[in-house]
């Protein structure tokens, strides 16, 4: 909430992707439907949230992939279902912004990481080590 992430997944993606352009696109689709579903629960309880959700992606590619409409030679394979993500880019439910894969945060439940790596991310979510409460 606020700038905090309250989410988070790793798996094995169910398909098979021929780059990480779309690796990285069909997982923010995947994200996308979490969010959507946070946004819906949300509103149940009459905090509806005004503007769009921001879904942090350290992939440029990915990104462009997800507002532009048109598809190309490299991305027309990809399973329409996944294109649902464009849609709601355009309508600004959605805005995925790009963030350096040091910063992302979310690796820091999703992925092995060296020392200085963990510590920099667990900083930046805003928690702090059991021994520096005493």
């Amino acid at each position: 909430m606020g700038s905090g992430a309250i989410s988070w997944s790793s798996r094995k993606q169910s398909i098979v992707t021929l780059s990480t352009t779309e690796a990285e696109f069909v997982a923010a689709s995947a994200c996308v439907c979490q969010a959507i579903w946070l946004r819906n629960i949300l509103e149940e309880i009459h905090f509806k949230q005004e503007g769009s959700t921001l879904i942090y992606c350290d992939n440029i590619s990915a990104i462009k992939l997800s507002m532009n409409p048109v598809l190309h030679g490299r991305s027309k394979h990809i399973d329409v279902k996944y294109h649902f993500l464009r849609y709601l880019t355009r309508n600004v439910t959605i805005d995925l912004i790009y963030c350096k894969s040091e910063d992302q945060v979310a690796d820091l439940f999703t992925k092995a990481l060296k020392q200085v790596a963990f510590l920099k991310l667990r900083k930046a979510l805003g928690i702090c080590s059991s021994t520096s409460l005493n």
